[in-house]
């Protein structure tokens, strides 16, 4: 196995065609080809499916992939240690959020204070966000709660009740409670599997010996909350991240203590990483201290 074969592999995985990594590499595709058959031959494993189209990655292959992501990773981590330059911080800094609210203004002052780094953020539900982060697919993540294991760093945002919320006239006016056996009774509106939310609501139900059935289940916030709107059901969401709406009526759960943890994490392995400590900073910092 040679560094050559590892990097040709590492580049037609991340850009997904021999002929995008042989122009990334600044080599032939026949070589970046061979390369790739050599390592494949050498330890006699199929790492691509190959399509006349395109190429798709195995299963060794997504594993091969997932460790030479942390491989170039540390490569380049020694490149800028050992760099004149090193105190410039660029790159990308890629975050998938279970809700953004609580990293909107941090994310503000990180653009004013390192303009070179490209930011991404996206949406995903917990599970989702720590597959991301494991596979080296994303460097920061909010999550529901804090991640069982010892494999992430964590930074506690907030705690606020679960609440449900309805369209306005969806139950009459004097309606601004509900008990948690009640809604065994209501059309209800779930997120996707892997929502803590959805989770939490589940234990909670299990526990009394309740089985509560969805009627629509939604990928996403926004879906569920458009759902409602229209009168299709209860949804249910963090008190933080409801958000009025002269469409919609809240209601509070008077007999469940249910709670969500908002949490930051990311991989501890990848705390020295450039952009993820420069983040991580902004975000236990004070406003006032991270003004110039």
């Amino acid at each position: 196995m040679r560094y050559s074969q590892l990097r040709a592999f590492h580049h037609v995985a991340r850009l997904g065609g021999f002929s995008r990594a042989a122009e990334a590499l600044l080599i032939t595709q026949p070589a970046i080809s061979e390369q790739v058959r050599k390592l494949e031959t050498d330890h006699d494993v199929l790492l691509f499916h190959r399509d006349r189209r395109k190429v798709r990655l195995t299963r060794a292959g997504e594993e091969l992939f997932r460790m030479t992501k942390q491989f170039f990773e540390t490569e380049h981590q020694i490149g800028e240690y050992l760099s004149e330059s090193r105190a410039a911080i660029e790159g990308e800094l890629r975050i998938i959020a279970d809700a953004a609210h609580h990293i909107t203004d941090a994310l503000s002052r990180f653009r004013k204070r390192y303009p070179a780094v490209r930011v991404t953020l996206s949406a995903g539900n917990t599970e989702d966000i720590l597959a991301a982060l494991r596979s080296y697919d994303a460097e920061i993540g909010v999550v529901g709660s804090p991640p069982q294991g010892s494999d992430m760093d964590t930074l506690d945002l907030s705690t606020t009740d679960i609440v449900a919320f309805c369209a306005r006239d969806f139950l009459p006016d004097s309606t601004t409670t509900l008990s948690f056996d009640a809604l065994r009774d209501l059309p209800l509106i779930f997120r996707e599997q892997g929502s803590k939310t959805r989770a939490k609501l589940v234990d909670e139900a299990t526990r009394r010996k309740l089985r509560l059935t969805p009627a629509i289940t939604a990928e996403g916030r926004e879906a569920v909350r458009e759902l409602v709107a229209s009168g299709a059901g209860i949804g249910f969401v963090s008190h933080a991240e409801y958000r009025p709406d002269d469409r919609l009526r809240l209601l509070r759960l008077t007999d469940a203590d249910l709670t969500m943890t908002e949490v930051m994490v990311h991989l501890t392995q990848r705390r020295d990483v450039k952009v993820i400590r420069a983040f991580m900073e902004i975000m236990r910092s004070a406003p006032e201290a991270d003004t110039p």
